[in-house]
Formats: structure tokens, sequence, C-alpha cells
């Protein structure tokens, strides 16, 4: 595998917890006999390292995590996966980021969430020496740090030749939010990878097209929206084209967004074009989502490429 890719996956770390399924929470102290318990690396900039890591780059995780044990078990995890995490900073005054999700039998997954360490992330943080050689700089959660800071360190990866892409965590209903306070980061970014909630709760548009042509005029190179099991649509300033995505049993859908984002970066390092990076994206998303967590899946890029297409 070509391994000329050396991807820098920056901000949001989280260790997720998941149990399934879970069709209520018992009442008082009842408890309840449930299938799986599975204990994960996520994060939008986690989960895409792991997926990063699984298609043959190379990858350093940058963020912030607690000094304590769930620090410890998330460490463990990115490195079994070939992470490396000499870049991910310890803190002693709060706790490393964690999720709990009951999955519902439906795949829903409902989230009870500590932001922990991810929201004291920033620029006097960064490796800025590591950045240097890096191919790719993905930066997860950019709200955290705000549009300023992430424009500071897109813009010193971009000067050293790194594509950029960045993926927002807030949810769409909360995303009308932060837009000014993350777009000073737009004009930094080779590539937003948005879900389509987001991306409306974002621009107000009342369509997808129109709300990403709406981030591409305040400075976004090229939007890639995606849809859950609609698939994609990647928009730039000269049009847009949808991509279907894979016909899959769903589990699970935890983390098929981070793994979406990896498989278009890593297709892009391959010299695909947008298109069929965005078709090993969504095989990448659609091989996540058959199982619990960000990490399910055994599979390579030769793996996804020899998926029939949907």
């Amino acid at each position: 595998m070509n391994d000329e890719m050396v991807a820098i996956a920056m901000g949001v770390h989280v260790l997720d917890v998941l149990v399934r399924p879970v069709e209520a929470i018992p009442e008082g102290q009842g408890g309840a006999l449930v299938d799986e318990i599975k204990i994960t690396a996520a994060g939008s900039a986690g989960g895409t390292a792991i997926t990063l890591a699984k298609l043959g780059a190379k990858v350093l995780s940058a963020g912030a995590i607690g000094s304590d044990a769930v620090g410890d078990m998330l460490v463990s995890l990115l490195e079994r996966d070939g992470i490396d995490t000499r870049h991910l900073v310890r803190r002693d005054d709060v706790q490393t980021s964690a999720s709990v999700l009951p999955i519902r039998p439906s795949g829903e997954r409902p989230a009870l969430h500590v932001i922990g360490a991810n929201a004291t992330y920033g620029p006097d943080d960064v490796p800025w020496d590591a950045l240097r050689d890096a191919t790719h700089l993905h930066l997860g959660g950019p709200e955290f740090m705000g549009g300023e800071a992430a424009a500071r360190i897109l813009a010193h990866a971009r000067e050293n030749g790194a594509t950029t892409s960045a993926d927002i965590l807030a949810p769409g209903e909360q995303a009308s939010d932060i837009i000014d306070w993350i777009a000073p980061a737009f004009a930094e970014l080779d590539y937003l990878l948005p879900n389509d909630e987001q991306v409306l709760g974002l621009t107000g548009e009342e369509d997808l097209a129109s709300g990403c042509r709406a981030l591409i005029r305040r400075g976004v190179g090229c939007v890639v929206a995606t849809q859950g099991a609609e698939g994609v649509l990647i928009v730039d300033e000269e049009g847009s084209e949808p991509v279907r995505a894979f016909d899959v049993d769903a589990v699970d859908t935890t983390g098929c967004g981070d793994a979406f984002s990896a498989g278009f970066l890593r297709g892009l390092s391959l010299g695909r074009s947008r298109r069929g990076s965005a078709r090993l994206g969504c095989a990448a998303a659609g091989m996540v989502a058959q199982g619990l967590g960000s990490d399910h899946g055994d599979f390579d890029v030769a793996t996804l490429d020899e998926l029939p297409a949907p």
C-alpha cells in the first residue's frame, strides 16, 4: 500500500462506551441484559485517525486528554491500531472526553457525553514541527478552539504543502450558534466535511446544495456533505455532484461520518478524483456501520475497492 500520506488528525478524541441493544433505560435500580458492550477510541479526530490507519496512511493524533485511566485506555486503543499518539497532551485538571452510547435496535444512538479535555486544546499545544512534515491535516471539532485559532493552524499546514480538512461536531440544531465563531477558518480549508443537518443549521438554507454553496461563498474550497443512507453531495465553485451510499444492514452508525472523512481523504492522497474518493469514503462508512463502534471492520483500500458499486 502506498504510504506517502502522512496525516495529522487533530482535535476531538473521545473514548466511547457502546451498549447494544437498548430499548429503554430500566427504572430505579433495575437492570437489563444486553448483547454487547464495547469500548472504542472515537471522535471527529480520533475516529478518522483509526480508519485512515486501516487504509494505509501514516497517522498522528494531536489533541488533549486527561491524566486518567480513560486517557490511558484511549491511547492504548489508538496505538493498537498503529496511530502515533506522542502529540496527545495530558491534562491533570480535567478528565478525558468520553461518551456512553445506548444503541437502539434501529441503530439510532442517543449519547451521554463529557466534553472534558477536548475543550482545552489550542495553538499552544500544536506540534508545529510535525505539521511541516504532514501531507494532510484533518481538524475535528474546530468550534472548540474557534475559527481564528483554527485558521492559524490550518494556514501553517497549507503553507507547508498539506491538504486541509475539517469536520464540525455540533449537531445541526446548534450549528447556527457557531457559524460566526468558526467562519475565520473557512478560507484555510480545502475541504469541509459536515453532514447535511449541519450544513442547513450553519447556513439557514432550506436545501443542501444551497447550503453548501453558501459555505463556498464564505471561503471553503469544497464542501462534501454526508447524507446518511442517501450518500454524499460534493459541491465546489463549479457545481455539485451526488455520490450514492452503499446499501448495508446498519447495526450502529457511530463513527460512520469519521470513516467517510478518512476514506475520502485517503482517496485524494492516492490521486483519485473527488467522486472516486467519495466512493471510497462511502465504502468505509458502510463497513463501519455493520458493527458496533468507530473501529468496526477489518478492511483496507483493496477490500473497499472490491465492493460492488452501489
